[in-house]
């Protein structure tokens, strides 16, 4: 009875702790790590949350761009920082959807050592070219990559992003061989994609939408399901290619052991910003779809990304190094 009392005691005291953690948190300013450059689509979202969660929370929420290996290093970075809620990775699928299968040795254990918080948006992609490139929808992009092997590059944010197998979703999907050419991040690959160094690419209409706008890129297809409001007239790649979706979610993390109690916070916070008006309104003027989410939505949806781009990745041998 003792040892009972004694079990009952300790496990009310842990649930006082953590509770009292829970209340106190935040103590200092948080920092939520975005692996890419500055530039792209998950970097808009990232700095377009930061400044409400932060007024949420009552301390600043500090943007911190740390690109490469296909955001795995930035993801490391969060993995093994203190499981205190102060340190977020805001990130696409790479980090723990795809890195398990992209590298034979990732840094960090992509299931365990980070812990979903909540699922943050829908940032669609759009497969645009050159204005140069003589094409004008998809299907007389595939056959002009058909007919003239080794003209056709696309690039991405960095090897292993969700851009590049975006890319590599397409070759599989329309039978085409083109050459991927990784940058660290969006914006550089943008500047090349622009000067006609490489005539495709598949990223956030955020991204390229003013080029779009400035007919410096020709947009042949939007890489969701439905049509994006935001490109009236552009159709969905799957409507030539049945069932193509590469529209990368975006969500938050935490290292893992961080409190429940302090992961439940964050959650609710991220929740209430995404609900704002003013942010969706912000999200709309960029083609960008808010989603919310428990923890526990986000850690299956992990889960089912992780089934689809394990498929394509095996397909098209891409690795990290």
């Amino acid at each position: 009875m003792k040892k009972l009392f004694a079990r009952t005691a300790a496990l009310l005291c842990a649930a006082i702790a953590c509770s009292a953690g829970a209340q106190d948190f935040p103590t200092k300013p948080l920092r939520m790590v975005v692996p890419f450059a500055p530039g792209g689509g998950a970097d808009f979202v990232a700095r377009a949350i930061a400044a409400p969660l932060a007024k949420r929370l009552g301390q600043p929420v500090v943007v911190d761009n740390k690109p490469g290996a296909g955001a795995v290093l930035g993801a490391d970075i969060v993995a093994k920082a203190p499981a205190d809620g102060h340190t977020l990775l805001y990130t696409t699928p790479g980090p723990q959807m795809t890195s398990p299968y992209l590298m034979a040795r990732p840094p960090y254990d992509p299931v365990h050592d980070l812990v979903p918080v909540s699922e943050v948006a829908i940032v669609p992609n759009v497969l645009v070219v050159n204005k140069n490139l003589p094409v004008h929808s998809i299907e007389e992009l595939i056959a002009y990559a058909k007919a003239n092997p080794g003209k056709v590059n696309f690039a991405s944010a960095g090897q292993g992003a969700s851009s590049h197998l975006a890319g590599e979703l397409f070759k599989q999907a329309a039978g085409v061989s083109i050459m991927h050419i990784p940058y660290r991040g969006t914006g550089p690959a943008l500047a090349d994609l622009l000067s006609g160094q490489v005539q495709m690419a598949i990223d956030s209409i955020a991204a390229y939408k003013p080029h779009i706008d400035s007919g410096a890129l020709r947009p042949l297809g939007v890489a969701t399901a439905k049509p994006s409001p935001l490109l009236p007239g552009v159709p969905p790649i799957a409507q030539t290619l049945k069932g193509f979706d590469a529209a990368p979610v975006n969500y938050i993390s935490v290292p893992k052991n961080t409190p429940r109690a302090v992961i439940d916070r964050l959650n609710r916070e991220i929740n209430a910003v995404l609900a704002s008006p003013e942010l969706k309104e912000q999200f709309a003027a960029n083609g960008v779809v808010p989603q919310g989410s428990t923890p526990e939505e986000m850690a299956a949806l992990v889960r089912s990304e992780a089934a689809k781009w394990k498929k394509v990745i095996e397909t098209s041998g891409a690795r990290i190094d």
